[in-house]
């Protein structure tokens, strides 16, 4: 298994810092944290590789919040400069994962997206009579410090890099202990349950993390397993057979190696369903014939339409606002069969001009 070797150099470069940057203000350049930094620029980012080599870098407090579409979540928010360290060490680490990810995982990966795992999915609603659908039980706040650590040094062999990681990996802990429930698992001791867990929602390491972590699944389930018809979501993933026995199985399966990563499928939505009768996957329900989207999708869309309405009436709006909204929810829609729906929606609405 070949190790790398030398990294830190390259997460501390100057130039990587500058990237970095200018990775973290994309779609955030009107903000003012963003502003700030860069008013003083270069000041800042050599501030940030002196304090990265001398190991003397410590992150910053979260901003937490909540969001509530599609559902509830606690969203954790670093300070802008630590998010140019997290794009510091992705650069120079993602690399030597990506090469290993298997290609059905498409969450948080160049050239994946919802999308395209709706695509490939709704491909193989047409090939199979069945589908194993999963989802884990509270993911993120679940991941396991250790065992993150664990999986990082099979292929990293650069301790500085690798306390680099252990850093923003702690800066994160406690983040989502409200959303966690405390479980034991075969082998644990005391005080195993205790160890520092969870990934803040919002990080771009912990997305990349997260495939990191439950890389280790897609490889079981390709290799051992040998499952052909595979794919990955973050943690939401599905397996196709005409076998539906087999299907069984490898639910049961799964849920004995997921133990291993300390994680638990979910008892009510991890099932074995008909492809015939719709798979609901990514805000969408793939039948062999036709795609829709989920009711859950046209709701929360009518809902954003009626509050802009109001908020159109009452001049709290403009019309290009309420035009990218509008065709932001279009473009979505229009990756399923929706052209009928697409009109009574939006055939129910009407803007003033301002």
């Amino acid at each position: 298994m070949k190790t790398y070797k030398q990294l830190y150099p390259r997460v501390c470069a100057f130039e990587n810092l500058l990237l970095s940057f200018e990775q973290a203000r994309q779609h955030k350049r009107m903000k003012p944290y963003v502003a700030e930094f860069e008013y003083n620029l270069e000041h800042n980012l050599l501030r940030l590789q002196e304090e990265l080599l001398s190991e003397t870098y410590q992150p910053g407090a979260y901003h937490n919040f909540q969001i509530y579409e599609p559902k509830q979540r606690l969203i954790s928010a670093a300070p802008f400069r630590d998010r140019v360290v997290h794009h510091a060490l992705c650069n120079v680490i993602e690399p030597i994962w990506e090469a290993r990810f298997i290609h059905d995982s498409y969450a948080c990966r160049v050239g994946k997206g919802t999308h395209r795992a709706m695509l490939r999915a709704h491909e193989w609603t047409k090939q199979f009579r069945y589908v194993l659908k999963c989802d884990i039980v509270k993911f993120f706040p679940s991941i396991d410090h250790e065992i993150l650590r664990n999986i990082l040094r099979r292929y990293i062999a650069d301790e500085r890099t690798l306390r680099l990681a252990a850093r923003i990996l702690a800066s994160g802990e406690g983040v989502q202990d409200a959303e966690y429930k405390m479980h034991w698992f075969d082998g644990d001791n005391l005080f195993t349950p205790l160890r520092p867990r969870g990934l803040p929602i919002g990080n771009l390491t912990s997305q990349f993390w997260a495939n990191v972590y439950l890389n280790e699944l897609d490889q079981f389930v390709k290799r051992e397993l040998k499952c052909g018809a595979y794919l990955r979501y973050a943690d939401d993933f599905l397996l196709f057979s005409d076998n539906k026995a087999q299907l069984w199985q490898w639910r049961a399966d799964i849920q004995t190696f997921l133990a291993r990563l300390r994680l638990i499928a979910h008892p009510r939505k991890s099932t074995v369903l008909a492809v015939k009768s719709g798979v609901d996957w990514l805000g969408f329900r793939l039948f062999p014939t036709h795609r829709l989207l989920r009711r859950e999708n046209v709701q929360r869309a009518f809902r954003r339409l009626k509050a802009l309405q109001a908020a159109s009436a009452r001049g709290e709006t403009t019309l290009a606002h309420i035009s990218a909204s509008v065709q932001s929810w279009v473009a979505h829609a229009e990756w399923a069969d929706t052209r009928g729906l697409r009109r009574r929606v939006l055939g129910q609405f009407a803007f003033a001009r301002r």
